[in-house]
């Protein structure tokens, strides 16, 4: 795991507050479980099977269906199967191409694995489209930028996500890092 693979596993094990986006299920049942579950990490088999539960039986809406798809990949990529979180996201991104956090989760995935090249473009779709994260999409983008070497691009992603999220420490701890010199 190089450097980057371990930012962003200790970021998603640090802050369940920021890590993975979440999508809110409008009409309660086994999909709102299913969001409260992702929304907390929670690992265990209960949670993937009230995941599973509402895909399977719950007449669900078209976007609830998107969103329980993206919140049973979060899941599955808490419980460390990536290969399942992905094809969670990409079932949603069939449905709705236009889901901001199926992109974004899916960057952090590819990201995960050392995939930054592919990963980047789809942090851009997620900005693009409001992703309902934007501080952790500028957080993982400053991050990728830094290690291509554009350290400015990187500061001001890092700059970006604090200023999104002043309450969550790590886009402060990477700035700390950063000398401004004037000139």
């Amino acid at each position: 795991m190089n450097r980057l693979s371990l930012k962003i596993a200790l970021v998603l094990i640090a802050s369940s507050s920021t890590a993975q986006a979440s999508v809110l299920v409008v009409g309660g049942g086994l999909a709102e479980s299913c969001y409260r579950a992702a929304d907390a990490r929670d690992k265990s088999h209960d949670a993937l099977q009230i995941c599973n539960r509402a895909l399977l039986g719950e007449p669900l809406t078209r976007e609830d269906r998107v969103a329980t798809y993206v919140n049973r990949g979060i899941l599955h990529f808490a419980r460390g199967a990536p290969v399942e979180a992905t094809k969670d996201f990409d079932r949603a991104l069939a449905l709705d191409p236009n889901e901001p956090d199926a992109w974004l989760n899916k960057a952090v995935v590819l990201v995960q694995y050392d995939k930054n090249v592919e990963a980047l473009p789809l942090i851009e779709r997620a900005l693009l489209l409001n992703t309902r994260r934007p501080a952790l999409a500028y957080y993982v983008r400053g991050i990728i930028e830094e290690e291509r070497g554009n350290i400015r691009a990187a500061y001001d992603d890092f700059r970006r996500a604090q200023s999104l999220e002043p309450r969550w420490k790590q886009p402060a701890i990477e700035l700390a890092r950063y000398q401004v010199r004037g000139g």
